[in-house]
């Protein structure tokens, strides 16, 4: 009998290839041990670290933090957060350019400050400036299709758009309009912010989205460390789900075995 190997499957990111459907943020966790922990079960494809936004814990502040990153071994993708103008997101993007030496930048340029939102009007421009400059940019956005289509106008080869509010822990908000940008777009799309529970991870990944960015849903769970492998075996079950393809829904029952004619004993 023939052995099944099922067909290798990547994220590729403006041409690098990652071995997981993960990302991992670093930020509010209880413990440097505890981050540390879950990194190990998680295994994700990047970590996010920010110049801007450190915590009051021991796990995100001084210099014991920068090391800890590195110790990691796992590739770092620095993040804008907390910039609330265009010229602070490029500058702190040129910063973090700097210290993590790498042309990686999570670009979030917020808009409100109590939702979180993305400025959706200074978005596209401050991407297309930092791609000009060099850099590989993974733009957090909301799920506005125009949006994203301009994101991919400028030369970003990827698109972060937010399942619901940052920290909600909602689930995916707007399932209509993130199944459209998933059936227009054919970039790469990361599902950023709002998952709060692995079944949400797992049900965009159903829905063909090719990665999951997490944080405060692991970082703030009663077991970190538990979490981020329930996490990362629910994005790869729906990324499975999702290359497998689902059977068609049907509007009444259908019976799993067949049946042809009559049971033997009904037979005179």
């Amino acid at each position: 009998m023939s052995k099944y190997t099922a067909p290798a499957d990547s994220l590729v990111l403006y041409g690098q290839t990652f071995h997981s459907r993960l990302l991992l943020g670093t930020s509010r966790y209880p413990s440097p041990a505890v981050l540390e922990a879950a990194v190990a079960r998680a295994k994700p494809a990047m970590v996010t670290a920010s110049l801007r936004r450190q915590g009051n814990n021991a796990a995100e502040t001084g210099a014991s933090f920068w090391e800890l990153l590195r110790k990691l071994n796992v590739p770092v993708l620095p993040n804008t957060a907390g910039c609330m103008t265009t010229q602070e997101a490029i500058t702190t993007a040129q910063m973090a350019r700097e210290v993590f030496d790498t042309p990686w930048i999570k670009l979030e340029l917020i808009g409100d400050d109590y939702t979180l939102q993305p400025d959706t009007l200074n978005l596209v421009e401050a991407a297309s400036i930092l791609i000009k400059d060099g850099f590989q940019v993974l733009p957090y956005c909301t799920e506005d299709l125009v949006l994203c289509q301009r994101l991919v106008d400028v030369g970003c080869q990827a698109v972060m758009p937010w399942a619901a509010p940052i920290g909600t822990g909602r689930g995916p908000a707007n399932p209509y309009a993130m199944q459209m940008l998933r059936e227009r777009l054919k970039v790469p799309l990361i599902v950023d912010a709002g998952l709060g529970r692995p079944s949400h991870a797992c049900t965009v990944m159903e829905w063909g989205f090719d990665a999951v960015l997490l944080n405060t849903a692991v970082a703030l769970s009663e077991d970190p460390v538990r979490m981020a492998g329930a996490f990362a075996d629910a994005t790869q079950a729906g990324r499975d789900g999702y290359l497998a393809g689902a059977m068609a829904e049907q509007t009444a029952a259908q019976p799993s075995t067949p049946v042809l004619g009559t049971p033997f004993w009904h037979h005179d």
